[in-house]
């Protein structure tokens, strides 16, 4: 038996778990609170994709042909294809038959329907791609060719990471959620409840924790909640997570309290420490207590029939160095399933392997972007861990799950820490690959990214937004598109791979606008200095400084009563423009980028309608990159090392008749032999400085502390660190901090 089953209802990512539910785990732990969990997506998913499910399904289905389209019925009629081949595409997919992948990749194995008619467009993507890849690619496509079926034949609400998504997206009323959780269910819905079932049979909760990050969360949530209600009424219901937290905080229907019993907001610890203190007072008091009696943290609950929100409790939410190192226990690591969805290497790194994920600071340092949520806690309560922890974090989730791979899930990434974090990390010699969020600012120096590299950092992705410096200063961004080339440029050079985020339509946003945006996108990508991006169509939300203060920005808002969702926001743009008819040509000219080609095609051909010409010059990125600010060394700055200790040779070096001590030092990298000369003295003095500041010795050495050191004996440092001995040290693993 435990108190508390916390779910993530069907479905988000098939290749990892979504991590609110270990994050609350890991800090129950820490109260000693039994508590189970359970990703119930992926266990659907893995019941709908069998052999035997599918057996059903097609068996289901039949009664219905008529009304298959033409895909379902080539589909349908490779069914014993299907059937024979499902269990050994998840087996490959979960990693557990690589042998396969020739069998995946020669002709005939799979069998084909529609979503293999992208195979010859793509063949030049995918071409040079290891067998491996390429496999798990095929068996995606054959996945969602039975996604497909499933649509058209079985429910038309599935989605591989969402589920019914349109009943909560925008959802200002709860009418037609309610309408649809009154209906019969669907054959997803009668998995997962059976699934359910078995779990809460076994386990006997007393408190039921379903966390809906997404909208395409939230039926199934409803579902389940609705199914605990009827079939277990002794259990509570209490649902947080990244919807509640953005969409529901101006809830009015109580019938939503008809499903369940608490929703609480922002930081679940605290809440659902109180929550759980007030199930144990009831059990004792056999019930005589009503929820005004006792403290709550930001909740939802019907209170006389009414739905009331209390915070009445006088406990700060716990600091996140107090809440524990999130714990993936019970969760089914060696089930997920890795897929290559699209030709996008940022969103490969989405849905292939498994990444442990972890936050380096709770809210975003910057917090002013006017897009973005930061009248909300989760952006505008700013507080860091110290690297130290984060590493212990590390060290403990390696030794847990056996991956190395951690997604730092951050809003944006502060600089300061991610060096000391990779210093960190290298100092104990851990081997690990990491990737996360950050603001394109001029902190990222060629050092830093180096830094990062070396740590295991692969890839970064970042907003440059609307690539316009005049919109830049309108979203305060706080970056200019010249920062953000040298940034990227910078992160490159260092093996880096950069993503970015690109938004078109931003109020006052003009089609000359657009257009140069494009283009810098263009210059961008063919200068190979971005590797990734994805464009999307600025939504204005609620809690942004947009959405607040609409008359700033020149848009109007369409207001509805709210007695539900609210988030999204429909408006009109006093510019009249119509954005999105420029969605398909910005998407079409990205995809070719991507992947290295058609450059040379002007603006015009990616969009059926007339454009203006760009009024951005065709080398201005390339004349970005040349005004590399000359920023003087900092006194504070701290120099690392990252290389080796080098094999030394004393030498004679005479001319003129006059001859002095030199010396020589040989340094092996991983991939090359490089040396440099140096007289005998100053090379002794080298030898011993580059020992103290190798980066295993935690060494708090500063460009100051250097020349003082350096000047007890010879003159001039300045002179002495900007040689060219010591640039060739520079080039190979000497960094400015």
């Amino acid at each position: 038996m435990k108190e508390l089953l916390l779910i993530t209802p069907p479905f988000t990512q098939l290749n990892t778990p979504y991590p609110a539910t270990a994050y609350i785990k890991g800090f129950l732990n820490t109260k000693n609170i039994g508590a189970f969990q359970m990703d119930l997506g992926i266990e659907v998913i893995l019941e709908l994709f069998s052999k035997s499910c599918l057996t059903d399904i097609f068996q289901f289905s039949s009664t219905n042909f008529q009304n298959f389209n033409e895909n379902s019925k080539r589909i349908f009629a490779l069914q014993n294809d299907y059937i024979k081949t499902i269990d050994t595409v998840i087996s490959f997919l979960q990693g557990k038959n690589p042998s396969m992948a020739r069998q995946i990749c020669s002709e005939n194995f799979l069998p084909e329907a529609s979503r293999f008619d992208q195979i010859d467009d793509l063949e030049y993507a995918f071409g040079t791609m290891g067998m491996q890849d390429k496999a798990k690619y095929l068996a995606t496509l054959y996945l969602e060719d039975l996604s497909d079926f499933i649509v058209n034949c079985v429910d038309e609400n599935f989605g591989f990471s969402r589920y019914a998504e349109r009943l909560g997206r925008s959802a200002n009323s709860f009418d037609e959620m309610y309408t649809h959780l009154n209906q019969d269910l669907t054959y997803i819905d009668k998995i997962t409840l059976r699934i359910l079932k078995q779990k809460i049979q076994t386990l006997s909760p007393k408190l039921f924790l379903i966390s809906v990050p997404f909208p395409g969360n939230l039926y199934s949530a409803f579902r389940c909640a609705q199914f605990v209600k009827l079939h277990f009424p002794t259990i509570k219901i209490s649902i947080g997570g990244g919807f509640p937290n953005t969409e529901l905080r101006d809830l009015k229907d109580k019938r939503v309290f008809e499903f369940v019993d608490f929703i609480t907001l922002d930081d679940g610890e605290l809440p659902i420490e109180l929550l759980i203190n007030h199930i144990r007072h009831a059990e004792r008091s056999q019930g005589a207590s009503t929820n005004s009696d006792f403290e709550f943290k930001r909740t939802f609950h019907l209170h006389n029939n009414e739905v009331t929100y209390t915070n009445n409790t006088t406990k700060p939410d716990y600091k996140q160095s107090q809440v524990g190192t999130p714990d993936y226990s019970d969760l089914h690591l060696d089930r997920y399933i890795s897929v290559i969805e699209i030709a996008n290497p940022m969103h490969s790194l989405w849905s292939d392997g498994r990444w442990n994920k972890l936050t380096m600071a709770h809210g975003c340092y910057w917090g002013k972007c006017t897009f973005c949520d930061i009248s909300l806690d989760y952006i505008k309560l700013y507080e860091p861990l110290t690297a130290k922890l984060l590493v212990d974090r590390m060290q403990e989730l390696i030794a847990q799950t056996g991956e190395n791979g951690f997604h730092f899930v951050d809003e944006a990434a502060p600089p300061a820490l991610m060096r000391e974090v990779a210093l960190e990390i290298l100092k104990r010699k851990l081997v690990v690959s990491w990737w996360t969020n950050i603001r394109f600012e001029k902190s990222f120096t060629s050092d830093l990214c180096l830094l990062l590299k070396e740590s295991g950092c692969i890839a970064v992705s970042g907003g440059l937004e609307v690539a316009s410096d005049r919109l830049l200063v309108l979203i305060k961004k706080g970056v200019t598109v010249e920062q953000v080339a040298q940034v990227t440029r910078n992160f490159t050079n260092a093996g880096v791979m950069v993503h970015a985020y690109l938004m078109y339509g931003y109020p006052t946003q003009t089609v000359q606008e657009t257009v140069d945006s494009l283009e810098m996108v263009r210059q961008l990508f063919e200068l190979g200095i971005l590797q990734s991006g994805f464009w999307h169509q600025f939504a204005m939300t609620a809690h942004s400084p947009v959405g607040m203060f609409p008359q700033e920005f020149g848009v109007i808002p369409q207001q509805n009563e709210i007695t539900f969702a609210n988030n999204d926001v429909n408006f009109t743009d006093k510019t009249g423009i119509n954005h999105d008819k420029y969605s398909f040509g910005l998407k079409k000219a990205l995809f070719n980028f991507m992947h290295g080609i058609c450059f040379d095609y002007p603006l015009q051909d990616w969009f059926e309608f007339k454009i203006p010409n760009t009024k951005i010059s065709s080398d201005y990125i390339f004349s970005c990159l040349q005004n590399e600010p000359n920023f003087n060394i900092k006194p504070t700055a701290k120099i690392v090392w990252l290389g080796g200790k080098p094999i030394s040779e004393a030498f004679k070096k005479s001319k003129k008749g006059t001859s002095w001590q030199m010396m020589k030092l040989t340094f092996q990298d991983k991939r090359e032999t490089f040396e440099i000369s140096l007289d005998e003295a100053k090379a002794i003095w080298l030898l011993t400085t580059l020992d103290k500041i190798a980066v295993q010795n935690d060494s708090k050495s500063t460009f100051v502390s250097l020349k003082n050191d350096f000047e007890m004996q010879f003159e001039d440092f300045e002179l002495f660190f900007h040689s060219k001995p010591i640039n060739t040290l520079r080039q190979n693993g000497l960094l400015v901090l």
